[in-house]
């Protein structure tokens, strides 16, 4: 009988998944805006980057006249 009850307690779904499921929604979208957002950011860090490393190419150049 106990292992009868415990492979009912298995079978049976709890209140615990389907209160779980809109907090994880949730979840998952701030996920994304974050991501999205990080990946803008990372974008523009690379522009600013490669105007920059351009720019100090160009003046090193200048500057050791090679």
């Amino acid at each position: 009988q106990e292992q009868q009850e415990q492979q009912e307690q298995k079978e049976s779904p709890t209140q615990d998944h389907t209160d779980n499921a809109q907090p994880k929604d949730e979840v998952t979208t701030k996920g994304r805006e974050i991501k999205d957002n990080l990946d803008q950011l990372l974008d523009e860090i690379d522009e600013i980057l490669e105007e920059d490393s351009e720019e100090f190419v160009e003046n090193y150049i200048q500057r050791g006249g090679e």
